[in-house]
């Protein structure tokens, strides 16, 4: 119990200490970029893939329950509000938190236990703000653009499969998919990506800077990283639609 109370210390003054430097110059603009590039543009063809599966799929599925009903018209509506409400920012920050998240736990594990990290602060510059706060806030900007990404993609791919069924047109499909999307449900989309994006760089961060015992340590950053990051995404999850059920 001791060990668990001064873990969690270690991840409180972790993100204290982020908070802190984020504000703080110098900025690290050219690295934050480049991990816009390493969090963003390295997961577009695993996120293109996997949103349009998502749509495909989940319109076969959800086809043969609503034509019970003859109510085969409301797939539209369905998929745009399953998919930009909930599937698209949970599938995108569980893809990204596996691909990103692992990634960012071992090569901060690695360059632990080498010394890079300690050699960074000999050489007078920050490792905190130059490997931590980059990457975090790399991780929060990106997510959201990723969801936004996959959420379109995956429509279009509801999209095909309805044409393929109901020869539906693709001006009528958008019309009558975005009929009940409104403000709130993208405003949402967007927060609720940039929580689960901080969530995965921060967990990747801490699990990466504070690892030891050598490359042992490094698999364990690196499964850390991925395993405690899925788990607060769910968990994140379910809070922010019971607040958002409760409000709206």
């Amino acid at each position: 119990m001791k060990i668990f109370f001064l873990r969690l210390y270690d991840i409180w003054q972790f993100t204290l200490q982020f908070w802190k430097e984020v504000f703080l110059p110098p900025y690290e603009v050219k690295e934050m970029f480049n991990q816009f590039f390493e969090v963003g543009i390295r997961s577009l063809a695993i996120i293109s893939l996997t949103g349009f599966i998502t749509g495909v799929v989940f319109t076969k599925q959800s086809r043969a329950s609503l034509a019970e009903f003859g109510a085969t018209s409301w797939l539209p509506s369905l998929m745009a509000i399953a998919l930009l409400r909930a599937l698209a920012p949970l599938v995108t920050a569980l893809i990204v938190a596996g691909k990103v998240g692992s990634n960012i736990g071992a090569e901060l594990g690695s360059m632990r236990v080498t010394e890079q990290i300690d050699a960074m602060e000999v050489s007078s510059t920050n490792p905190f703000k130059f490997l931590v706060v980059t990457r975090v806030l790399a991780s929060t900007f990106v997510v959201p653009v990723l969801a936004i990404y996959m959420g379109f993609v995956a429509l279009m791919g509801a999209y095909l499969n309805v044409y393929q069924n109901e020869q539906t047109g693709f001006v009528l499909f958008f019309q009558s998919a975005f009929a009940r999307i409104g403000f709130l449900d993208l405003l949402m989309l967007v927060v609720k990506s940039a929580i689960y994006g901080f969530t995965i760089g921060m967990t990747g961060c801490f699990a990466g800077y504070n690892a030891s015992q050598g490359t042992v340590g490094v698999g364990r950053a690196a499964n850390a990283s991925v395993v405690v990051s899925m788990f607060l995404i769910f968990v994140e999850e379910v809070i922010i639609v019971s607040v958002v059920n409760t409000y709206k």
